[in-house]
């Protein structure tokens, strides 16, 4: 039993370092890009490195939570793909209209404006 224990720490100590260097990298390519593309098109400012490791995480924050596996648009897919399934024609088609009456309007909308 300790030595299950003892693997995971071992685990954890090679990992550590490799999380460490990915971080790194991903830093310095942030920056790297930022640094080259956004000054001449935006007139903003450079990122050091800590800047840009800092914006790596705020994205991180914003757009993409911090769990494990991160789950994605396919296990969505996946999950409503097995809800249709599972539905009736009833409720496959009031499904159908609700989704209909909600989305049918985005691109009516900015041919309306251009009309006015």
């Amino acid at each position: 039993m300790s030595n299950r224990k003892f693997s995971k720490g071992m685990k954890f100590l090679f990992f550590l370092p490799v999380i460490a260097l990915i971080a790194t990298a991903l830093g310095y390519i942030v920056m790297y890009l930022w640094n080259w593309i956004l000054p001449n098109i935006a007139h903003v400012g450079q990122l050091n490195f800590w800047q840009a490791l800092g914006l790596l995480v705020l994205c991180r924050l914003l757009f993409g939570n911090f769990n494990k596996g991160g789950g994605g648009f396919r296990d969505k897919a996946i999950k409503m793909r097995s809800k249709w399934e599972s539905m009736n024609e009833e409720e496959r088609a009031k499904f159908k209209a609700e989704y209909k009456n909600r989305c049918s309007g985005w691109g009516n909308r900015n041919k309306e404006q251009q009309q006015n």
